[in-house]
């Protein structure tokens, strides 16, 4: 399996690591600003008084830790910080945030013994990783109560997963033959006292960002050509009258996959022609949900991509505290490890996805209302209508989930609560945010599914197939192989989970939608 060590990370780097399983290889070359730093800091911090190494933690700096007791003060602090509640991050996210520290830790500037970004290399490269739960950080002194269960399992206490199986810490480092680590100066703070927890789920939640938009751009795009629409609201010349790249990018791939469609219509040949009718059949105009899109998919896309930069220089920073700099031989007190970048750009995102999934809903609500489409049975029933249902019950979720996520949508960067004795008086709540967007994207994935079922069911109706373009024949043949239409009522929970599982995981619309 190949290898890599890259500074800085981009974004197809994380997803090779996280995704691919590309293993890291650590040189001496990427570990010599690490050693400075540590070299440095051991020097320096003699007869100094330096937060976290010889005084107590947070309201409790003004006390001096006495020389002898500086090392169990790192393993007071990393025990007692292990809160965590609630859901426990699955391995994959666990992975990310292992990713992210150690890429803050390559920026040779947190003074933490080499040892521990060797063991974190190793930990990814064997897909040993800790139990971390969602519950517990604020995001403003790091993800401190997340990070604190990483450290614990570094020090060979906790539990973990390996080869998918929960155990503790200990088995797994005898499994992998690893070593935990010992502390040296400020290795519990260190592995602490940064925002990688957050910065690892926001980058998840970048990834599974750009599959969703790819899978709305795609039913966009095959509700377009299924409702014989007219072309000119995803032309160039109208989307650039408009100065917004991410509109000007949509309305530019909905063009390139429909464009040898014999089935989307031109205006100039159906109505800027001369005609006498006092009352036209065919729609004018189509409704928002499916004439908008590039206009509401053109700022997701956007914020997107602007969530992408803010993640990957947030994981190719450092963001503790304090900063040890070797170059110029200083340690800087501060608040790196808050996380309101991180914050502010998930709940954006989560913001986006949930009109992404606002869309899909309204679209699958055309699909089902024959009033509004008029071209359609009521609920895509291809049986007998009273007898049969169609599909209506699925519209149920769709509706349902959506409102889940709208709820959760409300900006967890407003909603600072001073703790901590008022030390943490203004915080970020970043891993909240982190969680409840990766939350929103899963919903999103859902109504998606429901959606994609709406559309194979609808092509099946309609019975189109020549003049199709080539992105929808190839793509409602797959479609047809996860769910097959029928006109019988039967259960569709499998289906809905099945056709998750293609649009989330299989990339399935790659070949046709890139950006």
């Amino acid at each position: 399996m190949s290898e890599i060590l890259k500074m800085p990370l981009n974004l197809g780097d994380v997803r090779e690591i996280l995704f691919n399983r590309k293993k890291i290889a650590l040189d001496s070359k990427a570990l010599k600003p690490v050693e400075d730093a540590y070299n440095f800091l051991n020097e320096f911090s003699k007869n100094k008084v330096i937060y976290g190494i010889n005084t107590g933690l947070g309201p409790m700096a003004q006390y001096r830790v006495d020389e002898k007791d500086a090392i169990q003060l790192q393993y007071n602090l990393i025990r007692s910080h292990c809160t965590g509640t609630g859901n426990i991050l699955s391995p994959l996210q666990a992975k990310a945030c292992l990713l992210a520290r150690l890429y803050s830790f390559l920026q040779g500037k947190s003074g933490v013994h080499p040892s521990v970004i060797i063991l974190l290399s190793e930990l990814i490269n064997k897909e040993a990783v800790p139990v971390i739960y969602d519950h517990g950080g604020v995001g403003a002194s790091g993800d401190l109560v997340q990070l604190a269960h990483v450290a614990l399992f570094m020090i060979g206490e906790g539990h973990g997963f390996y080869n998918g199986n929960k155990m503790p810490a200990k088995e797994i480092f005898a499994l992998t033959g690893l070593q935990p680590i010992n502390i040296y100066i400020r290795e519990g703070l260190g592995i602490m006292n940064g925002t990688s927890a957050m910065t690892g789920m926001g980058l998840i939640n970048v990834i599974e960002a750009k599959k969703l938009l790819s899978a709305s751009i795609a039913a966009a795009s095959l509700i377009n050509e299924l409702v014989e629409s007219f072309d000119d609201h995803f032309s160039s010349k109208l989307n650039e009258a408009k100065g917004h790249y991410g509109q000007q990018k949509i309305a530019s791939l909905m063009y390139s996959l429909l464009e040898d469609s014999k089935i989307i219509k031109k205006r100039d040949e159906h109505l800027y022609v001369e005609r006498s009718d006092t009352f036209f059949g065919e729609k004018v105009q189509e409704y928002y949900s499916i004439r908008c899109v590039p206009q509401i998919l053109g700022p997701i896309f956007d914020t997107i991509i602007n969530a992408e930069k803010v993640l990957i220089n947030e994981l190719n920073s450092a963001n503790d505290n304090p900063i040890v700099d070797a170059v110029s031989g200083n340690v800087y007190h501060g608040g790196n490890f808050h996380g309101d970048y991180v914050s502010l750009e998930m709940d954006k995102l989560k913001i986006a996805i949930t009109k992404l999934t606002m869309l899909a809903e309204r679209q699958i609500n055309y699909l089902l209302n024959s009033k509004l489409n008029e071209k359609f049975p009521p609920f895509l029933n291809m049986g007998t209508l009273g007898l049969n249902l169609g599909l209506q019950a699925l519209q149920f979720t769709a509706t349902s989930t959506t409102a889940e996520s709208q709820t959760l949508s409300y900006p967890m960067y407003l909603h600072s609560i001073p703790n901590n004795g008022d030390n943490q008086d203004i915080v970020s709540m970043g891993m909240n945010a982190a969680t409840m967007t990766s939350k929103v994207i899963q919903n999103g994935f859902q109504v998606m599914a429901i959606q994609m079922i709406m559309l194979t069911q609808a092509f099946e109706i309609s019975g189109k197939n020549e003049g199709l373009s080539v992105f929808s024949k190839n793509i409602i043949e797959k479609l047809r192989t996860i769910y097959m239409p029928g006109k019988e009522d039967r259960t569709y929970y499998e289906d809905i989970h099945n056709m998750k599982i293609e649009i989330s995981e299989s990339n399935i619309f790659n070949s046709f939608i890139q950006f």
